[in-house]
């Protein structure tokens, strides 16, 4: 396995599952940390939930936990507790993504696992902090975008409240965790100190909710509502041309004016000059814009405000993001073999220019690496339980 990336000699102990967890340590083996999954004998869910060219390698899964190692640890049982304790001794970061109790019950909360290693970033993944009443409730993306507010932003902006169609709450909390684990990491880096971290998806998502959203009600007293209109205006959305839709954000000043003079609508009027008279009836606005656009083609429109340097882009799908020729052109894709055939990642989408990251191989089977880990702690295969 590839040791490239900033993160190479970075050793992770992953005992995170579904795909909060696993998604912050894929990002961690693209950068060239060895991550250990540690995985019960039935294995980690996600293997299990999509289809996949395998049994137990669904597509969610491989995407995920590519470039790891897969360990099976029965944990239930002493022999594999005495294992885990052995990974981790010589382990930098060890993120798990079970409840308080359950962790604590097989005796790997934050102070025993300080005691065998004081040096580690311990990393805890929570559906709700612990400081907090529901600390033990179970929590999935529908739920936690459920109370983050989600649904009903999408409500004001569609009249229903809908999911958003991508798992928002487990993919934006599982950035979080990486990003706090290499905090605490560079921290140790300094200092030589350890210590813990806590990430959770519903305090994670209302923090996201609420960058744009708090507005009027940050204040004391409030002056307006938790909501920012522009994004829940009912007329924003893709808008109709004469043969098809388009994205465009005819948004500050510049953008506004040089429509106005490209096309002259009939609307133009000086009740729209500054991006605060339009800030202020932004779905009166859309509506405006929305009408004109219906007058020419989707690649008319695309060409005139490539001209203009207006933001706009074509409704595409995820089908067409493999065929993106922007997106081939700065190659986000690698292709992997496996011993599947071939997979055709969506690869680090960040560029280093002495540390480059990549993905470093395969979603590992079932535990494939189960021997050749406990082989190199000194323990046989048999042991694990």
């Amino acid at each position: 396995m590839g040791s490239s990336g900033p993160l190479a000699g970075v050793r992770v102990i992953d005992l995170t599952a579904m795909v909060m967890g696993p998604y912050c340590t894929q990002i961690m083996a693209d950068m060239g940390a060895d991550v250990i999954k540690v995985e019960p004998p039935e294995g980690d869910n996600t293997r299990y939930i999509s289809v996949g060219p395998a049994p137990g390698m669904s597509g969610v899964f491989v995407n995920v936990n590519r470039g790891k190692r897969s360990v099976v640890l029965d944990l239930r049982s002493e022999a594999g507790r005495t294992a885990l304790r052995a990974l981790i001794a010589d382990a930098d970061v060890f993120i798990h993504s079970m409840r308080a109790k359950a962790i604590a019950k097989l005796g790997f909360d934050y102070e025993e696992v300080a005691e065998i290693n004081p040096a580690i970033v311990y990393t805890n993944c929570y559906g709700y902090g612990r400081r907090g009443p529901d600390r033990d409730l179970p929590a999935y993306d529908d739920t936690i975008q459920a109370e983050c507010g989600l649904p009903a932003v999408q409500e004001q902006l569609t009249g229903e409240a809908t999911y958003v169609g991508t798992i928002m709450a487990d993919k934006v909390a599982g950035l979080t965790a990486l990003y706090a684990t290499m905090m605490a990491l560079f921290h140790r880096e300094r200092t030589g100190e350890g210590q813990e971290v806590e990430v959770s998806m519903f305090e994670t998502m209302a923090s996201f909710m609420l960058v744009e959203h708090a507005n009027g009600a940050m204040f004391d007293p409030p002056l307006g509502p938790a909501v920012y209109p522009r994004t829940v205006a009912p007329n924003r959305r893709p808008y109709a041309t004469s043969d098809g839709y388009i994205a465009a954000l005819i948004y500050n000043d510049k953008h506004w004016n040089a429509f106005i003079e490209a096309v002259q609508p009939t609307w133009s009027s000086d009740r729209f000059a500054t991006l605060e008279l339009r800030a202020s009836q932004i779905d009166t606005v859309y509506g405006l814009v929305a009408q004109t656009l219906k007058e020419r083609t989707t690649a008319e429109w695309l060409a005139l405000f490539r001209k203009l340097e207006i933001p706009a882009a074509a409704i595409s799908t995820p089908d067409a993001l493999f065929d993106n020729e922007h997106l081939n052109a700065v190659g986000l894709f690698e292709t992997i073999d496996t011993p599947h055939g071939k997979v055709r990642f969506p690869g680090v989408p960040t560029w280093f220019s002495r540390t480059p990251g990549r993905v470093h191989g395969p979603a590992p089977e079932l535990g494939a690496d189960t021997a050749d880990v406990l082989e190199q702690l000194g323990l046989a295969d048999a042991e694990a339980g």
